[in-house]
Order: structure tokens, then C-alpha cells, then sequence
């Protein structure tokens, strides 16, 4: 019971994070400097989660069920957020889906080798995660307008924008997230497989 417990504890946090994380698009000065950031903390709360998952359960397939988990969870907690007047078209596509397969894979593919997920694993997780959360955030509408129609409030002084980012690590965000991903999603994959023994 623990187990499953802390199975929809973790998919409600990451839930949560990645609800979070879909409001990048309206900083549009910092867009492409919080598109890297989000993407990294994506990867490794579905890597955490689903390796944990998958390595309880020894079953492959369930990291993307796990991925589905958080998929429905945000989709609900959306809506809601829709219901109240805020805007719903960015981050609702099922972003994490392809990228639990891939670990699924990589799983079954080594013949439930925990080291293997965790290398191989954690590398394709990290490494397709921004580029499908890109073909995403190409899918939602244009920044600039969803910004206007939803005005934010004031931020705090901490908060505000020095400078436009935009060109800023050779313009390139999915690579820079792709390559910081890639590195820390093994670890969290092994972080994942730890929390089961």
C-alpha cells in the first residue's frame, strides 16, 4: 500500500511542477533561458517517478503508464484552471508520453538490466524530452498574444527581467536542455531504481 502510496504522491508533485513549468511562455523576455530550465526539471521528475515505477513493478510499459498517470492528472487540473478563465493551450499534449516509451525500451530491450535503464535510460529520457517539449511549445499560441490577453501581475523587483535572453547559449535551447538532461536523468533514474531496494 506504502508503495502505490507514494507512487500517486510522486506523479501529483510532478503533476504539479510541470502545471508550473507550462508558464514560461509568458515571461517571453526569459522564454528561451525557463524553456531549458523547465525542460530539465521535467525530465527528471518523470524519470525519478516512472524508473521507481518500473523497476517496483519489474514490469516494462509501466513507465509510460506512470507517464500517462501525470498526463490525465494535468489534464484535469487544467481544466479546472480553463473553468476559472485561465488559458489551457499550452503544455496539454502529452509531452511525456514518447520519452517514458523510450525508457520502457531501454528496459525491456536489456532485459530488465537496472544499470542499463539507468544508462541508457536516463540518457534518452533526457535527450528527447526538450526536443518533443519544443515541437510542443511550437504547437501553443504565439507568446506575445496569450500574454496580452492574460495579463500577469506585477512582478517583484527579484523577478524582473534584466535583459532579453533570446540568442543567449547559441540560441539553442533544446540542445543545451538535451545535453543537462541527458547527465542528470541517470542519476535520477538511479534514484528511481534506489527508492525500491
Amino acid at each position: 500500500c506504502t508503495h502505490y502510496l507514494f507512487i500517486v504522491v510522486v506523479a501529483v508533485n510532478s503533476t504539479l511542477l510541470t502545471i508550473n513549468a507550462g508558464d514560461y511562455i509568458f515571461y517571453t523576455d526569459w522564454a528561451w533561458t525557463s524553456f531549458v530550465v523547465f525542460s530539465i526539471s521535467q525530465t527528471l521528475m518523470l524519470t525519478v517517478g516512472a524508473c521507481y515505477y518500473l523497476t517496483f513493478t519489474g514490469v516494462p510499459g509501466t513507465a509510460t503508464y506512470y507517464a500517462l498517470i501525470m498526463t490525465v492528472y494535468t489534464w484535469i487540473a487544467k481544466g479546472a484552471w480553463f473553468a476559472l478563465g485561465y488559458p489551457y493551450d499550452f503544455i496539454v499534449t502529452p509531452v511525456w508520453l514518447p520519452s517514458a516509451m523510450l525508457l520502457d525500451l531501454a528496459y525491456w530491450a536489456t532485459k530488465k538490466n537496472k544499470h542499463s535503464l539507468i544508462l541508457f535510460g536516463g540518457v534518452l529520457v533526457g535527450m528527447s524530452l526538450p526536443l518533443f517539449n519544443m515541437v510542443n511549445l511550437i504547437t501553443v499560441a504565439d507568446p506575445l498574444e496569450t500574454a496580452f490577453k492574460y495579463p500577469r501581475p506585477t512582478l517583484p523587483p527579484y523577478m524582473t527581467p534584466i535583459e532579453p535572453q533570446v540568442g543567449k547559449f547559441y540560441n539553442s535551447p533544446v540542445a543545451l536542455g538535451a545535453g543537462a538532461g541527458a547527465v542528470l536523468a541517470c542519476t535520477f533514474a538511479a534514484l528511481g531504481c534506489k527508492l525500491t531496494t
